[in-house]
């Protein structure tokens, strides 16, 4: 076994760039820092530093362990607050991770309610979707899309919250601007702008819609965010397709359209951990967000079926 305080001193050397000024930054001899990195090499069988001139250089193995490192640390502090507080009968602490516009539509509310039903509580916010399925920190509940390839996790309990129907929005002088629905497949010649991580189950969703219709979106601009997006439109660049949580506080200058045949939707839930299970202020943030989610306006009640679904 790896000892985590070892590994501790050995990401303070890879910071550092050198074990003195690491042991600067710890509070420690020189002499003690590079006691430790001998025997974590030791341990792991791996050579992590080598001599270069007057100082060291950190091998191939020595990066890899380092990235590696960073999430096991991470989930350890977690674990040590968590027997904490579990030792004084308290929880007071709760993660949360999201997605950007879930965040801005329920967040504010749901964190004014925890606290002020819950002052002394500690509120760590963690944008999840900027990670790749299963490489995101540790969270005590996360509110994702719904996707078999990500919201599928051993002992998470998963909680529905909305239905979340996607609209088209254009600019204020498109030709269909007027118009309250239109079809996906009038869609077909326009020019695309991208708001999603490529590799996300909206983006994913809205492709397989587009497919339905019968056409491949051609993407004149890829913007990684609906926030950016958004303002392309109203610049009168071309259009985009968000969800309907995405499309909260638009400008005059772009116009929402529903859409038809089909009506891509996602479904969003929330995934409580084991450890969040056991967590009160868990439980009652996901009552929350049941609450806030169900009254957020214009999305629809969560179906059972999974997100990937063309209506």
């Amino acid at each position: 076994m790896i000892d985590p305080s070892r590994l501790r001193i050995f990401l303070s050397v890879m910071a550092s760039g050198s074990m003195s000024a690491a042991a600067s930054h710890l509070g420690m001899t020189s002499s003690a820092v590079s006691q430790h990195m001998s025997a974590l090499q030791k341990e792991t069988g791996l050579t992590l530093f080598e001599r270069r001139g007057r100082g060291i250089e950190p091998t191939a193995a020595a990066h890899t362990l380092a990235r590696e490192s960073e999430g096991l640390l991470a989930e350890v502090r977690r674990v040590d607050s968590v027997v904490d507080e579990l030792r004084d009968g308290t929880k007071g602490s709760l993660s949360i991770g999201y997605f950007s516009s879930a965040g801005s539509a329920w967040m504010p509310r749901l964190a004014r309610q925890l606290l002020t039903e819950m002052p002394d509580l500690t509120l760590q916010l963690v944008l999840t979707e900027a990670f790749a399925p299963g490489d995101g920190p540790p969270v005590d509940i996360d509110i994702v899309p719904d996707d078999p390839a990500s919201s599928i996790r051993p002992g998470h309990h998963v909680t529905p919250l909305v239905t979340d129907p996607f609209v088209a929005l254009l600019p204020v002088d498109h030709s269909l601007a007027r118009r309250r629905r239109v079809a996906m497949a009038e869609l077909a010649d326009e020019t695309w702008i991208s708001n999603d991580i490529a590799a996300g189950v909206t983006h994913s969703i809205l492709l397989r819609a587009c497919r339905a219709a019968g056409f491949t979106p051609r993407f004149a601009i890829e913007a990684q965010d609906h926030y950016s997006a958004i303002a392309f439109v109203a610049a009168g660049v071309g259009i985009t397709v968000v969800t309907d949580l995405a499309s909260r506080g638009i400008a005059r200058s772009v116009r929402r359209v529903h859409l038809t045949e089909p009506s891509p939707v996602r479904d969003i839930v929330v995934l409580t951990s084991p450890t969040g299970q056991a967590n009160p202020a868990a439980r009652r943030a996901v009552q929350i967000l049941t609450e806030v989610a169900a009254s957020s306006g214009r999305s629809r009640r969560p179906r059972p079926a999974r997100a990937d679904r063309l209506t």
